[in-house]
């Protein structure tokens, strides 16, 4: 073992860059730092200017492919100990994210990889990118059993080097429900929401239809479209989805069944709505889709989830943990809403069970699982 503290460093997004992928990075490595064997620090993948605070080791800007290449030099005359790499094709430079390679291929330490996606039906590129990534890695971090199978027929992984360990979620103590709704100026409403930032992966045209059904016999639900718009897809198209569906809002008469809360939301946001909610609604429409950290959120707080039946929410949702309805269809979502507003008592039930199941996904014990691989790689190496 090594005599001194373990010095991790995460290639990943990193705040104040707007991204899921940086959040996770972001709260995974607070939780680090408890630990008295790890030093945790950042390669923060960069897309315009942000100023880093003191998690920096350097940043490497997106798009330029000679810095994946001193990154590794850089990092081979360092005294880090291991690489850890939170993958997801879109924040890496080059086609799927290829740029990657360039790094991986001339690193010398270890490296250990948390897949954020894992396709089933890669193009070549992908395929290409995460077969390689995950050769040179030593362990392979996945966060839903899914993805085991289907990284060993896509894209040979060795079932041996992968390691199961659930997104994180952080624990706040908030008032109850009843209490943040009347805070909120809720009180009295049924409430069904969906957070995250917008794009039109999320389906969210679908989750309009079905409230425009249960509004019919639930006067008083809400539901609450919770985040802004996707940077990338703000920078390419505006707000052309946002506007879509507060249209589609207008034209079907919801304005008081639906509302849209337009702002990067904090992380004490995002748990503030989540408890106040009845229901947590993901109508997306990706069927591959490994992970979500929104679903992740949901589950930790003990909410009841209506979702479509993506690989992660199939997971997650099973043994009555939640309900799953059709793709690209307001009315099956509608039927699972209805299902859970009118049966209290098997609401209840699938609280409890969801509560119990998300209560090993808190960021401390996910931090102390990631510790284990970590310092397991040393041990070994030494």
């Amino acid at each position: 073992m090594l005599d001194r503290r373990i010095k991790v460093a995460f290639l990943s997004t990193y705040p104040p860059r707007e991204c899921g992928i940086a959040n996770f990075t972001y709260d995974l490595i607070s939780e680090l730092k408890k630990i008295p064997e790890l030093d945790p620090t950042v390669i923060a993948l960069s897309d315009a200017d942000y100023e880093y605070g003191t998690d920096l080791f350097f940043d490497l800007q997106q798009q330029d492919r000679k810095g994946y290449r001193e990154a590794a030099k850089r990092l081979n005359e360092s005294d880090v100990d291991l690489l850890m790499v939170e993958h997801e094709y879109g924040i890496f430079g080059g086609k799927e994210g290829s740029y990657l390679l360039d790094l991986v291929d001339r690193v010398k330490l270890p490296i250990v990889t948390t897949l954020h996606t894992v396709l089933s039906s890669p193009n070549r590129t992908q395929q290409k990118v995460l077969a390689k990534l995950c050769r040179k890695s030593e362990v392979v971090v996945i966060m839903a059993n899914n993805s085991r199978g289907l990284l060993e027929e896509k894209y040979g992984v060795d079932p041996s080097k992968t390691v199961l360990i659930h997104h994180g979620v952080p624990r706040l103590d908030l008032p109850s429900r009843e209490e943040l709704k009347k805070e909120m100026g809720f009180e009295g409403r049924t409430v069904i929401s969906t957070f995250g930032l917008l794009s039109p992966g999320k389906g969210l045209e679908y989750g309009i239809e079905a409230i425009e059904v249960v509004s019919r016999k639930h006067k008083d639900v809400l539901y609450l479209i919770l985040g802004q718009t996707h940077p990338v897809v703000k920078r390419r198209y505006g707000e052309a989805y946002r506007s879509r569906l507060e249209q589609m809002v207008r034209e079907k008469n919801l304005q008081d069944n639906v509302g849209f809360v337009n702002k990067y939301l904090t992380q004490e946001e995002i748990i503030r709505y989540l408890k106040l909610s009845d229901i947590y609604m993901t109508p997306y429409l990706g069927r591959e889709q490994a992970v979500s950290g929104t679903l992740a959120y949901a589950i930790a707080y003990g909410r009841v989830v209506v979702s479509t039946p993506y690989a992660y929410a199939r997971e997650m949702l099973a043994e009555g943990r939640g309900l799953l309805a059709d793709f690209k269809d307001g009315n099956s979502l509608a039927r699972q809403l209805l299902a859970v507003l009118e049966n209290p008592a098997e609401k209840a039930a699938m609280e409890e069970k969801t509560k119990k199941f998300g209560e090993r996904m808190t960021w401390e014990n996910v931090a102390q699982e990631y510790r284990q691989v970590f310092t397991g790689l040393c041990s070994e190496r030494s």
